[in-house]
């Protein structure tokens, strides 16, 4: 197989339950609401409820939700501003890595069978604030095109709201939109650059008869998926009253400063990136805009994924021959989805792997690094090679292809997104696999070691988690709540590929390594 490497961009799920926003003032440190008001109440249309094998007709205007979802309705709700009470006029200056993402927001769902505390979430999101300074800011554009975020304290969206419904067995049978009402419809990434627009919002649901959701959206130019969840546990420690193993590190120009192009022709020829023309980054992203998706979650329990492993193991032999459990479930996953699609023997068939830069680089980096410091690696196959092959060669591949992300390469590649960030084109630079990832491209994300079900904010930890539809097909691999060695695979996938692979004999083949078969399958709404 061959390596080449990418970065796919990350923007947030489309669905909302809600109709109109809420404002209110704060006394600027804890997000209650300032003397002499309250906050400001509403009531909100119902959600719209699916139907059919699609999805059926929501309200007017509203986007169908996949019938494999739950849409969550809330009615009331109550707006606060959260700010540190740290107010400064520090600039700090984004990165390459951060602007490769756009402004657009990611939304995590977290669901808990006890009710939080909204006025206790406040006062203690407001000293974790004091951490992370740029949550709190605003973003503003550089003279040469690029952002930067003024740490101003002016504010975090926090929500409440109040949903007549009981809290469900949310899971990988029963999914849902993110709860997060119509944050995203507020706020698109053309409304943000210097704007009054908060880079972090939260919304809170109290579920009717006891427990809560809790919907976090992190604008995606300010940190990574580790770095946020690093952020959502230093919340939960501050609010227990617990320190932090180390603080923050915000300054970008450390990584900056570690760019330098690589004297290798291999890894400059293998870039991750590119630089576009205007004409074809607006063709591409409205081709990214034509595509219809949807995700389908199913659980691979710890046995299964052992047995798995050891049937690719048997296969590989000698030196190099280890490959981790990871590696033989992303290659299980390639293999069965290219099946799936059917494409012609000869098709070129792309697996990127999202990997950290920040683990490459060693100490060069500080430990505490908090932004955008992720890269991409790409291993292809032709279709009939990814069919055919044993799992362990695939496993082994998709090893060969992780440990291709090298000190160098990465240097390499801030150096590049460095030069264009200086010459004022970084919004020119996309990603070497773009044009054609509908057509031959599966990413996978791999959370697997993030601390998801350890965001304990005074109600116990989450039951589940969720994670929002992607624009470009995707594997997400999540803990599963027990974090008992399985994992939570999210498929983002073609709205006709979601709806083949959740029929019994695709799910067959997506468990062919468990004892009886089959797999989760989602329950019909």
């Amino acid at each position: 197989m061959t390596a080449n490497t990418t970065n796919p961009k990350d923007t947030p799920d489309p669905g909302t339950t809600t109709t109109t926003s809420t404002a209110s003032t704060t006394d600027g440190t804890d997000g209650t609401p300032a003397t002499g008001g309250a906050g400001w109440t509403r009531r909100t249309g119902r959600a719209g409820r699916t139907g059919g094998p699609r999805g059926g007709k929501g309200r007017k205007g509203k986007a169908p939700v996949p019938a494999f979802r739950h849409a969550v309705e809330s009615r009331e709700e109550r707006s606060f501003l959260v700010r540190a009470g740290t107010a400064g006029t520090t600039r700090v200056r984004l990165s390459g890595y951060d602007l490769l993402t756009g402004p657009w927001y990611t939304p995590l769902t977290f669901f808990y069978r006890e009710t939080l505390d909204g006025a206790e979430l406040r006062a203690s999101l407001a000293r974790t604030l004091r951490r992370y300074p740029l949550l709190a800011g605003r973003l503003t554009r550089d003279g040469d095109g690029g952002l930067s975020v003024l740490c101003n304290d002016a504010g975090v969206r926090f929500t409440e709201a109040v949903s007549p419904e009981p809290l469900r067995e949310y899971g990988p049978s029963l999914r849902t939109e993110p709860v997060i009402g119509n944050l995203l419809r507020e706020v698109s990434a053309f409304r943000v650059v210097d704007r009054d627009t908060p880079l972090l919002k939260i919304r809170l649901t109290r579920m009717r008869g006891g427990g809560s959701v809790l919907g976090v959206m992190i604008n995606h130019s300010l940190a990574d998926g580790g770095n946020t969840v690093a952020f959502l546990e230093s919340w939960s420690r501050e609010h227990h009253g617990l320190d932090s193993p180390g603080e923050p590190f915000h300054d970008r120009t450390v990584l900056d400063a570690l760019g330098q192009t690589s004297t290798d022709p291999a890894t400059v020829a293998s870039r991750a990136f590119t630089g576009v023309s205007r004409a074809r980054l607006l063709a591409t992203n409205i081709k990214v805009g034509l595509h219809k998706l949807a995700t389908v979650a199913t659980r691979f329990e710890a046995a299964e994924l052992a047995a798995m492993k050891r049937s690719a193991q048997r296969q590989l032999t000698g030196e190099g021959s280890w490959v981790s459990t990871n590696d033989v479930l992303t290659a299980h996953i390639w293999q069965v989805l290219g099946a799936l699609r059917g494409r012609p023997d000869d098709a070129a068939e792309w697996l990127g792997m999202i990997v950290s830069a920040q683990s490459r680089l060693g100490e060069a980096l500080p430990a505490g690094y908090w932004g955008n410091c992720v890269s991409n690696s790409w291993t292809g196959t032709s279709a009939a090679a990814l069919r055919e092959s044993p799992l362990g060669q695939v496993a082994q591949d998709v090893r060969a292809c992780l440990d291709s992300n090298t000190a160098d390469k990465i240097r390499d590649e801030i150096a590049f997104l460095n030069s264009y960030r200086g010459a004022g084109v970084s919004r020119h630079v996309m990603s070497v696999r773009a044009p054609d990832v509908f057509d031959t491209a599966l990413t996978v994300n791999n959370w697997s070691q993030f601390p998801l079900y350890r965001i304990d904010l005074g109600a116990g930890r989450p039951f589940w988690y969720e994670f929002p539809d992607l624009p470009v097909p995707t594997v997400h691999i999540a803990p599963t709540p027990a974090e008992d060695g399985g994992r939570d695979v999210y498929l983002c996938l073609a709205q006709e590929h979601a709806a083949e692979v959740r029929e019994p004999a695709w799910l067959e083949r997506l468990h062919a390594h468990a004892r009886t078969g089959g797999g989760a399958v989602p329950e019909e709404k």
